[in-house]
């Protein structure tokens, strides 16, 4: 299941957007455009599907950081999305409302109307009402069955500050459609912080345990390298081919040497070395490209996968590398990049990602998606990075 389009009211500043994002997509434009807050707002989303909404927004300061200026009286979205089946037509896309309505000028909110259901014949003019699998209004939920009909949840057990999504997922729902879409959207990894400072767990013996999916603060990655890598061949020959890429073929392997209370290490082996080198000895680069490398080779990995500037600490000979896995990555996941570098832009040799230009005008962002005949003929011309240096990809309409 992949996003068709996302459309934002109020988030940060996301003040009034609609996007369009392919298989593959960059998201590019200078330092403060708003680029990380697309990447917040997807968050969002799939938190606020795991039934952690309150939790998050009361991290983050609650609802006044959160909406634009400090000033909107909610945040407003509006997800589409492909069919849950792979194969299945556009008669099967499902769309999902989620409105968060500010209580005052407190940090308080409570979701005012939330709705999931299949728009085709609605949008088309073939029906009244959408086809719909839930629907809230306040403290009124219900959820419907295959033949539409609703049974209403009671208002006591429907919680201000989560979604009926998180709820209505559990064993004995009335729909077969509403726990596998919930289990996509809670299953998006959005990574944009991820440390290897000298005290981050990821440089610390890790208590070895099965995890085949890196969490979006990427501090399980060690366990996630062991279990896959000690696992599937497929999966260790890419992790390997892509680091003798890198370093050249004086790189040996990773192993994983056990640590006091079963815990286990990671380090890297060298040819012409004989002592290995540990996680808490590597540079912050090659931490960063062994993450990189996981995320996007996982055989397991997330339906949606988003990573905040990728490039950062990386030499710029790795970036064609991760460029290359994230087209092979996109082949199952939806993959979102943000970056302002042009070397990362062009590390897309072959392959033109979907590509949008976020830009900040009047305290809010914009987002322009660049597609089309246009930009296929500068492409003929200028690589990526070029047109982003040039500025003509800002104004290419």
């Amino acid at each position: 299941m992949k996003i068709i389009q996302l459309e934002a009211q109020g988030f940060r500043s996301l003040k009034r957007v609609t996007w369009k994002p392919g298989d593959l997509n960059v998201v590019i434009g200078p330092n403060g455009t708003g680029k990380s807050n697309l990447l917040r707002l997807l968050e969002l989303i799939s938190i606020s599907a795991q039934g952690h909404l309150g939790r998050y927004i009361q991290s983050a300061g609650g609802m006044e950081p959160l909406v634009w200026d400090g000033q909107w009286a909610g945040i407003n979205l509006r997800l589409k999305t492909t069919p849950l089946k792979p194969k299945a037509n556009a008669r099967e896309n499902l769309t999902y409302e989620l409105n968060l309505h500010r209580l005052g000028k407190s940090s308080a909110y409570r979701i005012e109307h939330e709705l999931l259901g299949n728009f085709f014949n609605f949008d088309a003019g073939l029906k009244k009402q959408p086809l719909k699998l839930l629907e809230r209004n306040g403290t009124e939920a219900k959820v419907f069955n295959e033949k539409q009909r609703g049974f209403s949840a009671p208002a006591e057990s429907i919680l201000e500050e989560e979604t009926l999504l998180s709820i209505a997922a559990g064993p004995f729902t009335y729909n077969r459609l509403i726990p596998p879409y919930q289990d996509e959207l809670s299953s998006w990894c959005v990574y944009h912080d991820f440390h290897v400072d000298q005290q981050a767990v990821i440089r610390q013996p890790a208590v070895a345990r099965l995890e085949k999916r890196v969490s979006p603060d990427g501090q399980n990655l060690t366990n996630v390298i062991h279990t896959l890598y000690t696992s599937d061949r497929d999966f260790k020959h890419e992790i390997n081919a892509a680091m003798r890429a890198a370093f050249g073929q004086d790189f040996d392997e990773l192993i994983f040497p056990p640590a006091a209370d079963q815990r286990i290490q990671l380090r890297l082996r060298w040819k012409s070395l004989k002592r290995e080198q540990s996680a808490a000895d590597l540079s912050d680069g090659t931490l960063r490209f062994l993450f990189l490398l996981t995320v996007l080779a996982s055989p397991e990995s997330a339906p949606l996968i988003a990573i905040d500037e990728p490039e950062t600490g990386l030499h710029p000979a790795m970036l064609p590398i991760v460029a290359e896995y994230a087209v092979e990555a996109s082949r199952k996941s939806q993959v979102i990049f943000t970056t302002h570098s042009p070397q990362f832009l062009d590390s897309f040799k072959d392959y033109v990602p979907t590509t949008t230009v976020a830009s900040w005008e009047n305290g809010e962002t914009s987002l322009l998606t660049k597609t089309g005949e246009e930009l296929t003929q500068w492409l003929s011309d200028y690589s990526l990075g070029e047109l982003f240096n040039s500025g003509d990809l800002e104004a290419m309409g």
